[in-house]
């Protein structure tokens, strides 16, 4: 076929329904004899006349042979509506695939009889129609989410008949007709699927052409592309032609024929077979074989044609005139349009060429980046989902960023209903979708719902070449470009070296053909994000991370030929976050100079950038020193000028209790005093106006940020240092702080613009929760309480990887890295991240901190690795006085610590800890011998949601003062004579916020409870959970104890015939608002507010849940009314032990929980790979009811008991010690 293509253009045949419907048959002729017929007796098959195949075949071979000598040199096979689909309305699913190789092997005899008869090669095409669903479109106006198909049925049933007209012996397939191109894309994904299981079989591809269809003037398909996006959305086929057929007349198609084949790959022919014209009132074609040979014969002059035939109305006769029009003239040439570049399509195609200059991704459709959308999603609000995206494409996104990552939210049920919506917007889906998830099951859900040309976002060599190639080979076969990720199995990557070397490695992969990726992908389908990581944030290590990606820029454009860069460009001003002034100057400032270097696209919200010309020129100058890493304080100054801006946008605010309670005598004084008693006193009200009127008096902004604002907070720090200032004060005074210090900004900017505002701080720092961590209330406090002394704190938040941390602090400069941490997971990670800083040659001090540390590990564990400064810091009064050291006096600091390490070190390895083996310690316990007298009231889990209500009646209040560092226990702490005062404004301030909570409904409790037969063997608990026994496992006390009796929590559980129960709720909500109230109100006392009381709330959940078990679910206590005093005191039977603490340290049973529980989907509750819980504000465990079950701590263990364990859980010894290592000798 090549060669005849190569030298005339091949002649296709015309329409079968017209001349068959000319031959007079009757309701017989459709029903066939035998078996498989008996089931259609009595049915109407009239007019299904891809039957005939089988019923009158010698019909079907009268029209392939008027066709054939009348000068077609391609058949097609009559078979047309023969997918199970479109027989459906026949109930004659089970006859495709004997019509499909009835019909192929037809066609392929005549075809061989005329060929004998002339000489002439004669090609036969496997006819395979569109089908009469739409996937792309909903058959129900009143439901547009609503599809009456789905891609996967169209999919198998496209390979139903693909296999069976290939069994036949058909020499190519004509995919034709296609009025949607998701139905398009979902039969050439079955044609290659079926081709592929041939080819592993030995037997070679066939060719195959594609024939789209233009339903009116306007020149696009039914589902509204035009030719151009038509021929992009297809191009990663395999493709022999592409061409349009039926629907219009000849002369009608020449425009569509011209953009198409413009659009065409090269090598790609060009296909046209039109109707005789546009149907006539009695539903006839009127154009004559003269007519369309005219038209036809004018095309192959212009040079449009490789294959031409008829459709509709068109005859034996109308072949025979083209044939002799388009003979002796020229084939189109095959070069196509040759374009090197990334072509992407919605309804409208779209090139990344060099014109274009830089590809704007619109991000606001995206749950993790975006609260309105976050809330329109989650809440169901479609309309106000979908305006949210329209906004985007009006603002200029030439891409939109589609991602609905979010714990409570069916992903891929989610990802299809959100994108069947926009298809049914012409206005939102003519740009592409780029599909952001970093679940796969979401990537492919969405990629079976675009019928153009979008983008998966992402892959990356993180699980290993194997599992990328394997996801690459998936989108590659969908049709889309792949964003990916600057990230390998080390991690990701932070430095420029990395970069490099993680693209460059990536790209030979998915560019050379390979058994796994046996189609690799064009160059220019391969876009890489090389990490636009976060800049000012305090960290030295941090300070070249933009300069870093846009010199890795240069060099992927440079070294990997045709390949595109990209990046979620707000990433770069992420330090900034709440203050949108700096935030589209920086995105605007690292944009002028990425795209200087080759970016070609980056995620951004198209409304949130600026003209780089038209910054202002000292916050331009000011940001281009962080971007390009210019100077050693840009960070610093950039800082200095982001707080005014910020504060000015937070406008006024309630002061809390001490505002309230405030006299207003104080108004009177002068400006200077009144901003600093605003401040000691944590009085938001007036903080604008005054912080206006200092700088009319003063002149400068600098000199009021530097003058009295800095005065009023180093009174601030003085007094906490001292003591006599409280933390929830401390917070307090950082918003009065930050709302005067924003409405300064944009005086700031001018100053800087003059060239006469140079800030300074007391130091950087970049803090962190560690990685498979999220709780952070802690270091929240801390980094507030550090910046309100004068540091500037990058907060990176929670589940951060060692690599990014390091790679921040490299890129701001920072002068310390803080990490924090809750579980006992996160210590191993804080050593790791100590090994790490040593591998690279740091000396920035590192602080560690959080409820699992302490100074005994850290000499013991984390300073050894370390040859840095490294310091324990127990609560944030101390934290101060330690940045302040380890940056100013680091020498002593590093004496004293290392003289107290070296004695933690000496005492830690001089302590005798006697252990007993553990076969000793099993022969000495006190196990019980009977279960729990009560079986439980149902077996199984329940989802159980209380009220806030509930909850709050049995609170313990004693941890929320100690969370605001208050120590004493709750109700005393309100009278105590040292905290007393600032205990009561502080409880005042968290029940005033409780009600805002309970009358904005902000919380939401959610959790679920399991109740299983259970058995005890050995130091194991059995459950007994649908027929299967499941293991959870526990561990033995082995520290020597001279009366006997090691426990283990399995002790507490009958050898038979007894129950235990697992549980996991939370609070959801309280993140979502902490980080609104952060980040937009620039109120961190709220924040930290919130947090607190969702903690106190879970906590609640947990008792209230215990108790509802004892009374009512297992009832073995239902007399029990005790009073909430004796609740918390826990005065009552049975335990609920966690997992990950003393009683059972291993943090990797709550994944058995997990299951048991399905917890995430019942209570919306995650588990990161450490054993963390998000939201943070939840509890889980297990609940055991024996009265003689009690709290223990297992402490050190034995090696002897880790191999056992390591056995038991089918680990390796490499494993065991990773979990269990606190634990060992």
């Amino acid at each position: 076929m090549r060669a005849e293509t190569d030298r005339r253009i091949l002649v296709l045949d015309g329409g079968y329904g017209s001349m068959l419907q000319q031959v007079e048959l009757n309701e017989e002729d459709f029903h066939g004899t035998g078996p498989a017929w008996a089931a259609h007796e009595g049915t109407a098959l009239k007019g299904d006349f891809d039957l005939l195949a089988l019923t009158r075949p010698d019909v079907v071979a009268d029209v392939h042979r008027a066709y054939l000598r009348a000068g077609a040199d391609i058949l097609t096979t009559n078979t047309f509506t023969a997918t199970s689909v479109a027989q459906a309305d026949y109930g004659t699913q089970d006859l495709v695939h004997d019509v499909n190789v009835a019909a192929a092997r037809l066609a392929r005899r005549v075809a061989d009889e005329v060929q004998a008869e002339d000489g002439r090669p004669r090609f036969v095409a496997g006819s395979v129609g569109p089908t009469n669903r739409t996937a792309s479109l909903s058959p129900d106006v009143e439901r547009p989410e609503f599809r009456a198909i789905t891609y996967d049925q169209l999919r198998a049933a496209y390979a139903e008949q693909v296999a069976a007209l290939l069994e036949g012996g058909v020499d190519l397939l004509l995919v034709e007709t296609v009025f949607d191109t998701l139905n398009a894309k979902a039969a050439l994904h079955a044609v290659a699927d079926v081709q592929a299981a041939r080819e592993d079989r030995g037997v070679p591809r066939v060719p195959v052409m594609l024939s789209g269809t233009i339903t009116d003037a306007s020149g696009r398909t039914l589902s509204g592309q035009t030719p151009e996006a038509f021929a992009v959305s297809t191009e990663h086929a395999d493709l022999f032609s592409v061409g349009l057929n039926c629907a219009l007349g000849a002369e009608a198609m020449r425009p569509h024929l011209r953009e198409l084949g413009g659009a065409a790959r090269p090598g790609v022919l060009t296909s046209v077979y039109p109707n005789a014209g546009l149907p006539n009132a009695f539903g006839g074609y009127d154009d004559t074989p003269e007519q369309m040979a005219q038209v036809l014969g004018e095309m192959a002059r212009e040079g449009l044609l490789n294959v031409v035939g008829g459709c509709c109305g068109t005859t034996p006769a109308h072949i025979e005139a083209i044939a002799a029009a388009v003979d002796g003239v020229a084939p189109r040439p095959t070069g196509g349009s040759g374009t090197p570049y990334l072509r992407v399509s919605g309804l409208e195609a779209f090139t990344v060429s060099p014109e274009v200059n830089f590809v704007n991704v619109g991000e606001r459709t995206n749950i993790t980046g975006s609260p309105r959308f976050r809330k329109a999603v989650t809440e169901g609000d479609w309309d106000a989902a979908v305006a949210i995206a329209r906004q985007q494409v009006e603002a200029g996104a030439q891409l939109v960023d589609v991602n609905v990552d979010e714990g409570m939210l069916d992903g891929p049920a989610t990802m299809t209903h959100f994108l069947n919506l926009l298809a049914g917007e012409p206005d939102v889906s003519r740009v592409p979708v780029m599909i952001d998830s970093s679940r796969w099951e979401v990537l492919e859900a969405g990629l079976r719902c675009i019928q153009g040309k979008g983008v998966v976002n992402s892959i990356s060599l993180k699980d290993g070449e194997a599992e990328m190639l394997r996801r690459a080979a998936v989108v590659r076969r969908y049709g889309a470009a792949v964003v990916v990720m600057a990230f390998d199995e080390t991690g990701q990557a932070d430095t420029f070296e990395r970069r490099v070397a993680v693209c460059e490695r990536a790209y030979r992969l998915l560019t050379t053909a390979s058994a796994a990726l046996p189609d690799p992908f064009p160059a220019h389908d391969i876009i890489f994000d090389p990490n636009i990581l976060t800049v000012a944030t305090g960290m030295s290590e941090h300070d070249r991370y933009a300069l870093d990606f846009i010199e890795a820029t240069a060099w992927i454009k440079e070294n990997l030929p045709g390949a595109l860069v990209s990046g979620g460009v707000s990433n770069v001003s992420f330090s900034f976050r709440g203050n949108a002034v700096v935030r589209e100057a920086m995105h605007t400032v690292f944009l002028y100079h990425a795209i200087r270097a080759g970016l070609d696209m980056g995620i951004v919200n198209a409304g949130m950038l600026g003209v780089y010309e038209d910054i202002e020129p000292e916050l331009r100058e000011v940001v281009e020193d962080v971007v390009l890493a210019r100077r050693e304080d840009a960070t610093e100054r950039l800082i200095a000028l982001a707080e005014r801006i910020k504060a000015e946008q937070s406008g006024d605010g309630g002061g809390g209790s001490a505002a309230a309670a405030a006299k207003l005598a104080w108004r009177d004084a002068p400006v200077a005093e009144r901003l600093r008693h605003a401040l000691v006193h944590g009085i938001d009200t007036y903080a604008v106006e005054d912080a206006e009127e200092a700088y009319r008096e003063l002149g400068s902004a600098l000199q009021v940020i530097e003058g009295p604002l800095m005065a009023g907070m180093d009174v601030v720090g003085d007094l906490f240092g001292s003591g006599k200032m409280f933390l929830p004060q401390v917070v307090k005074s950082a918003r009065v702080m930050k709302k005067a210090v924003a409405h300064l900004t944009p005086y700031l900017e001018a100053q800087k613009a003059a060239g006469d505002a140079t800030g300074s701080h007391k130091g950087r720092i970049v803090m962190a929760t560690v990685k498979g961590d999220v709780h952070d209330i802690g270091k929240n406090i801390v980094g507030v309480v550090l910046g309100c002394n004068g540091y500037e704190v990058t907060d990176l938040g929670v589940m951060v990887p060692a690599e990014q941390l390091l790679a921040t602090a490299e890129e701001i400069g920072a002068d310390l890295i803080g990490v924090s941490g809750l579980i006992t997971p996160s210590l191993d990670e804080m050593v790791s991240l100590a090994t790490e800083m040593q591998r690279r040659g740091l000396t920035t001090p590192l602080l560690v901190g959080g409820a699992t540390t302490s100074a005994a590990h850290t000499a013991v564990k984390i300073d050894p690795a370390y040859e840095g400064t490294v310091v324990h810091v127990v609560d944030a009064s101390r934290a101060v006085g330690t940045a302040a050291d380890a940056i100013n006096h680091e020498e002593k600091l590093r004496e004293r610590v290392a003289a107290q390490y070296a004695e933690l070190r000496e005492r830690h390895g001089a302590k005798e800890v006697r252990l007993v083996d553990i076969e000793e310690a099993r022969a000495s316990t006190r196990a019980v011998d009977g279960p729990v007298a009560v079986p439980p009231t149902f077996v199984g889990t329940r989802v159980v949601t209380p009220s806030i209500e509930e909850l709050v009646e049995i609170v313990d209040w004693t941890p929320f003062f100690t969370a605001w560092e208050l120590r004493g226990s709750y109700p005393r702490i309100l009278e105590d004579p040292r905290v007393g005062e600032q205990a009561r404004a502080t409880w005042a301030d968290g029940q005033a916020w409780l009600r805002r909570l309970l009358e904005e409904e902000r919380l939401t409790p959610r959790g679920v409870v399991g109740l299983w037969p259970a058995r005890r063997d050995g130091d194991d608990i059995v459950l007994e959970v649908d027929g299967r026994p499941v293991r959870l496992h526990t561990l033995r006390q082995q520290r020597h104890r001279s009366q006997g009796g090691y426990a283990a929590l399995s002790d507490f559980v009958a050898p038979s015939g007894d129950h235990v129960g697992a549980f996991a709720v939370s609070v959801h909500g309280a993140e979502e608002l902490a980080a609104r109230l952060r980040g937009e109100e620039h109120d961190d006392y709220g924040a930290i507010m919130v947090q607190v009381l969702a903690d106190r709330l879970a906590e609640a959940f947990a008792e209230w849940l215990h108790r509802e078990v004892r009374t009512r679910l297992w009832g073995y206590a239902p007399e029990e009314d005790l009073p909430v005093a004796d609740l918390i005191k826990e005065r009552y039977d049975g335990i609920r032990p966690a997992p990950g603490y003393p009683a059972q340290p291993d943090h990797t049973e709550k994944h058995t929980l997990w299951q048991l529980l399905d917890a995430r989907a019942a209570a919306g509750t995650e588990l990161t790979e450490h054993g963390a819980m998000r939201p943070g504000s939840s509890v889980s465990g297990l609940i055991i009811g024996h009265p003689d079950s009690r709290y223990f701590a297992v402490g050190r263990i034995g090696r002897d008991q880790l191999e056992d364990y390591a056995a038991r859980k089918g680990w390796s010894l490499a494993e065991a010690e990773r979990w269990l290592g606190p634990l060992l000798r």
